[in-house]
């Protein structure tokens, strides 16, 4: 009876608690108005739907991915890096001019003579005597055969190099500090005492024709030659830096000494030194070593000035069509190295960009012009160049594509060009200047290079600028600074253009000139 009367509970109990779990839970929600009408909306709508939200996406990427980096350009703080040695510079009672920047806890040393001429200094008739007196000075001296120079540089486990472009011809010796004054001996040998034996000479120039004939095929090198001409013909600037074979065959050793007096004078020569080096050491070395130099009184400017540099808007066309493919550059008329603008012009390059199809990511790049180029596929390479001179410049796009696309290539090339003075969005301008700030970092990080910084600089600017200052008037760039030097140097301006190649598919002088601009409504 007990037993029965307990049962009796519990089940009450059990019953109850079931009847206040359903009055507590929450009535079942409505059935999904999605589901709905998704029978009602057109598929068009809902994909729409899918690409905002995947858009949305994009704007807001995962944390996780951007702990370190991030799609958005920011302004970079290159201050920990500004602090480089000192530039030390003393001018020399004949006006050579001696900087030296002092890294002393290093052993190695680069000491470099740079000279303030090239092939521009030449006359139509010389043209080519500077390149055949860089190669003429490693052959010998009045005291140091052709054999005693390499072996002398090669026991001091140093390096000896030249380079002779349009404005500047430079030599460089790296080697260890403690034989840094057998270097600056050796340099100054080899300028103020080079014999020029006949038969040097004749073998040297056989090799120089031999390498004006190689240097006339398919080459990035022959389309700037030929740009050059184009662009600043019947001018000095126009003319190559090897000349021309009819003048190698005639330049005799005559000649070589004509323009070493005329043109490699003491005041317009600099003795740079880098590395484990001290300024006064190299000062009295200096001293007791270069005094043969030329006392000519010309200037540059003054040579400059009578010969000045005049661009052509005008074209040459090379066709070959039994090259496989083509290329071709298209230039304005760009900005001296003394320019205000000059920096603008190097970041305005950046934003062009450049791009070759084996190094691939092109389409991610931040370059619109590499992005277009590369998705599309309508380039082997391109590049974005800007050449500085004393009294000019060339600022364009090289560019080596199939012959089926140079049209789609031109198109991308001047539809970018032509939008600079319109449209420049300031995230583009902030990645060009960090770009621009770092790979100046990057090329003075060698000797050598520091070297040749120091000496093209005093050369150009009569001092080196530092790189706070440097830094400061890139960072100066803005978006307006881009419209309005894009309006001074690109809007409606002549243009120069060089082609070479199967370029039938190329369009017209006209057709580019026309993009220099775009007639807005």
């Amino acid at each position: 009876m007990a037993i029965r009367r307990l049962l009796n509970l519990s089940g009450r109990r059990s019953h109850s608690a079931a009847v206040t779990t359903a009055t507590l839970s929450p009535p079942p929600p409505p059935p999904s108005s999605s589901s709905s009408s998704s029978s009602t909306t057109m598929i068009y709508d809902r994909a729409a739907d899918t690409v905002k939200s995947k858009l949305k996406r994009l704007e807001t990427p995962d944390s996780r991915f951007l702990r370190y980096t991030s799609p958005h350009p920011i302004l970079a703080d290159h201050s920990a890096t500004l602090s480089s040695p000192e530039t030390r510079v003393t001018t020399l009672p004949n006006g050579l001019r001696v900087a030296t920047e002092s890294r002393l806890p290093g052993r190695a040393a680069a000491v470099g003579v740079w000279i303030d001429s090239g092939s521009r200094f030449e006359s139509d008739a010389t043209n080519g005597v500077a390149h055949f007196l860089e190669r003429m000075v490693f052959k010998g001296t009045e005291k140091r055969p052709a054999r005693v120079l390499v072996e002398e540089i090669g026991s001091m486990g140093g390096h000896l190099s030249a380079c002779t472009s349009r404005e500047h011809t430079a030599y460089c010796a790296e080697v260890m500090d403690e034989n840094v004054p057998k270097a600056l001996d050796l340099l100054s040998d080899m300028l103020q005492h080079s014999c020029f034996r006949e038969d040097q000479m004749e073998r040297e120039r056989d090799l120089i024709l031999q390498q004006i004939k190689e240097a006339e095929g398919p080459s990035k090198d022959i389309i700037f030659d030929h740009l050059h001409a184009t662009a600043f013909q019947y001018t000095p600037l126009g003319r190559t830096v090897l000349g021309s074979a009819k003048n190698i065959k005639t330049i005799h050793k005559s000649h070589i000494k004509d323009y070493i007096s005329a043109h490699c004078a003491a005041h317009r020569m600099v003795i740079s030194a880098a590395g484990a080096v001290k300024h006064e050491d190299i000062v009295e070395q200096v001293k007791k070593t270069f005094t043969k130099l030329s006392a000519n009184p010309s200037v540059t400017s003054q040579l400059v000035a009578e010969k000045p540099a005049v661009f052509t808007g005008s074209e040459v066309r090379i066709i070959d069509d039994d090259l496989p493919l083509a290329q071709f550059a298209v230039a304005f008329k760009g900005a001296s190295w003394t320019d205000p603008d000059s920096i603008a012009l190097m970041v305005i390059k950046l934003m062009l960009g450049s791009w070759n199809k084996n190094a691939g990511g092109g389409k991610h790049m931040g370059s619109q012009l590499v992005q277009r180029v590369a998705i599309n596929e309508i380039a082997e390479c391109m590049m974005a160049f800007n050449t500085n001179y004393k009294d000019t410049g060339l600022f364009g796009v090289y560019a080596v594509a199939k012959p089926d696309c140079l049209d789609d290539l031109a198109y991308a090339i001047m539809l970018e060009i032509s939008k600079l003075p319109y449209r420049v969005s300031e995230e583009d301008v902030i990645r060009a200047r960090n770009q621009l700030k770092s790979s100046l970092l990057l090329h003075i990080n060698g000797l050598s290079h520091v070297v040749e910084d120091i000496g093209r600089q005093l050369l150009t600017y009569g001092r080196r600028i530092p790189l706070a200052e440097l830094f400061a008037r890139i960072d100066a760039v803005d978006a307006n600074t881009v419209k309005r030097i894009a309006n001074r140097f690109i809007f409606d301006r002549d243009i120069a253009i060089a082609a070479l190649g199967p370029i039938q598919g190329l369009p017209d002088y006209n057709w580019f000139r026309r993009r220099t601009y775009l007639l807005r409504y």
